[in-house]
């Protein structure tokens, strides 16, 4: 039996006994994200035809609103009925994809969407109802178009064309009819997700029976946090921009890995807890292309509820990690989350569930898992964010990250913009080894490509400034990477 894992950065097909295919790509750009999408589900629909199944079952937050009053909004006045609801479909879909979400399906006056992470499913949905009572404030209470939200985090059926289905999507949907016009209710598996991450209050609904579903359902009301109110988690900090390069670290912005929370209350894990976040550490610090905050500054906030935007600040951070290990019996779940810390949005999130066999084979597999994955996060944020920043204003790594952002794309037109940006990089910083790696890549896919009339001088060319780039960093592993190729297609190793 094969089985489909789809990742944003990977494609993977399992088969029962006999192993994987895994498709990669590193530093995938949010273009080239789409592109590994389409390409995985391609592989998804074909390999369903030889495997019998054409399903996955995964977690999610899911997301379920409609309209209230909606026939009646029809009877009194269609036209502008419709307008409104295109209107507040586009509100929808922007804040469900400005945070990480997807659009299952907006039929009639309802909406149904999935999120990979619970914060962003309700900030999603905090967003969404403060933007339409703004643009909806000027209409008659009578005419106004309100919608109700219901968010629950559970098991669904994924099918390879997107839609989703089960009792995740059922309870979603039995929530948001419990929710207020213009309001947001949620289950506990919710509440217990995004508490003390997101700026809101919850009022406990209590057990709530709803239709077909066999277990009664825990629900909260969703509020948003007075803006004005005194934070007593906040922190004391200098006037640090997380966006500005930390001292020391060559215009790179930082990353921070903060203690792993151990819920299982079993002492004992709090050392399987602070060895995984110190082992992710100690990997993402060999990684060149990202410096690390160090271990006795990142673990002052151990067992402190701080704001993950308090925390970037005071330790000048841009990339915050935080996790949290829970044990039931001989099995051990763990949990992380990249958030950005400038905007406290979550750039990934994963859940490792494992046996507790071997725990140093453990804490190196989800290590070597947690770490890879945000490298490739990491990389790709740092891609888009160059890439919305004024040329002007260009510092030498976001010139080099633009410049990769168009190297990835692999085409003539992006390989002609991407060489003056790795050249203004190089010549802003000639000690940052990625611009000259970055001319290699050019030269070396040229030649692949044949987009020139001379591949082997291209190769040539590659070579040349793949050696330029490691005698500035040896541990350049793109650098070195690209110059084995290029020996190895030479006949040179």
């Amino acid at each position: 039996m094969a089985r489909i894992i789809l990742h944003e950065f990977a494609i993977i097909a399992r088969w029962d006994g006999c192993g994987d295919f895994l498709l990669t790509l590193p530093l995938v750009s949010r273009g080239m994200g789409t592109a590994v999408h389409s390409m995985a589900t391609r592989l998804a629909e074909a390999l369903a035809e030889v495997s019998g199944t054409d399903h996955r079952k995964r977690l999610a937050a899911i997301f379920a609103a409609d309209a209230v009053g909606y026939s009646r909004l029809m009877a009194a006045d269609e036209g502008a009925t419709v307008a409104a609801l295109d209107a507040a479909r586009a509100v929808f879909r922007n804040q469900i994809e400005s945070n990480q979400g997807r659009v299952i399906d907006m039929a009639g006056d309802s909406v149904l969407a999935v999120f990979e992470i619970a914060t962003g499913a309700v900030s999603a949905a905090l967003a969404i109802q403060q933007e339409l009572n703004a643009s909806g404030s000027n209409a008659p209470e009578d005419r106004r178009m309100r919608f109700r939200i219901g968010v629950h985090m559970g098991d669904v059926i994924e099918k390879v064309d997107g839609t989703v289905y089960g009792d995740g999507v059922n309870i979603a949907a039995r929530l948001e009819g419990l929710a207020e016009p213009g309001g947001i209710t949620i289950s506990e598996s919710i509440r217990t997700a995004v508490k003390g991450k997101v700026s809101a209050e919850f009022d406990d609904l209590g057990e709530q029976t709803v239709k077909n579903i066999a277990e009664p359902v825990r629900a909260y009301r969703v509020k948003s946090a007075d803006a004005g109110a005194e934070d007593p988690t906040r922190i004391a900090h200098a006037a640090v921009r997380m966006s500005a390069p930390v001292p020391g670290f060559g215009g790179r912005p930082a990353i921070a890995v903060l203690p792993f929370t151990n819920m299982s209350g079993d002492p004992e894990q709090e050392y399987f807890a602070d060895g995984l976040a110190e082992d992710i550490l100690t990997r993402l610090a060999m990684w060149r292309w990202f410096p690390v905050i160090a271990r006795n500054s990142s673990f002052t906030f151990k067992g402190r509820a701080v704001d993950v935007k308090e925390i970037g600040r005071a330790l000048g951070a841009r990339y915050v990690l935080e996790g949290s290990v829970r044990k039931a019996g001989n099995r051990v779940r763990v949990t992380g989350q990249l958030i950005d810390a400038e905007t406290g949005h979550h750039l990934w999130a994963e859940r490792y569930d494992r046996a507790l066999d071997d725990l140093f084979a453990l804490q190196d597999e989800l290590t070597d898992g947690i770490a890879g994955a945000l490298e490739a996060a990491v990389g790709r944020a740092e891609l888009d964010r160059s890439r919305l920043k004024p040329p002007a204003n260009l510092d030498a790594w976001d010139a080099s990250q633009r410049g990769w952002w168009h190297a990835f794309r692999l085409t003539r037109e992006d390989f002609a913009a991407a060489e003056p940006l790795f050249r203004r990089a190089a010549e802003l910083d000639p000690g940052l080894s990625q611009p000259v790696t970055g001319i290699a890549w050019l030269r070396m896919f040229e030649g692949f490509l044949l987009w020139t009339p001379n591949p082997a001088a291209a190769f040539g060319e590659s070579a040349k400034h793949a050696g330029a780039a490691l005698a500035i960093d040896p541990m350049d592993s793109v650098a070195c990477g690209m110059l084995g190729v290029i020996l190895a297609f030479a006949g040179k190793l």
